[in-house]
């Protein structure tokens, strides 16, 4: 890049106002003006084009952000804002994979959807029953009654439900972790903890 003598040097601000610059032709490469009007628009392209990113992003559920208030009411959901956008996401995304025949792998879709972990399905036909075990998860999933209420919409109403959960047992963690760690382990991960 030349400068007039005696200029400063002109650097692009913008990604865009630098593209935009190398198409025009070779005279203009001296100019201020030119530099300077291109680096502007390119701003403004920069600003586009982030633009359609987030819109773009918002057409999917897992990275939907301002977006998700819009999926939670095509889905028939109540928006709560005091959740964390991946507790939303997780009730969303298992809204869309409760749809179908009901079965256990319908359930096992809908309960990894909400846990983000590997979950078992169990049926115990004579008794009406059956069991979601969280594998991966220890303690309590912290959004097990958005998954509660989900499972009681897809399931038939004849059957009932129990949930088994993982917890940390002195065998998981003496000798394993130090006083420290345990000190910063919530009860929640331990059988019989608070929620």
């Amino acid at each position: 890049m030349s400068n007039l003598p005696g200029s400063a040097p002109f650097s692009f601000s913008s990604v865009k106002g630098a593209e935009l610059f190398s198409y025009l032709p070779a005279y203009y490469e001296t100019s201020r003006v030119m530099r300077a009007d291109m680096n502007t628009k390119g701003h403004e392209m920069d600003h586009f084009y982030q633009a359609l990113e987030e819109t773009f992003q918002q057409f999917f559920v897992r990275t939907a952000t301002w977006g998700l208030p819009r999926w939670e009411a095509e889905l028939g959901i109540e928006t709560n804002l005091n959740k964390p956008l991946e507790q939303r996401r997780a009730v969303v995304e298992s809204k869309l994979r409760g749809g179908g025949k009901f079965s256990g792998k319908l359930v096992k879709n809908v309960s990894e959807a909400y846990d983000g972990g590997k979950v078992a399905v169990t049926f115990q036909p004579q008794q009406w029953n059956f069991t979601i075990k969280f594998i991966d998860t220890i303690g309590i999933p912290p959004n097990l009654d958005d998954l509660k209420a989900v499972i009681e919409e897809i399931k038939p109403a004849h059957l009932s439900v129990e949930y088994e959960f993982s917890y940390l047992l002195i065998r998981d963690i003496h000798g394993v972790k130090t006083l420290k760690e345990m000190d910063n382990l919530p009860l929640s991960k331990f059988a019989g903890g608070a929620v």
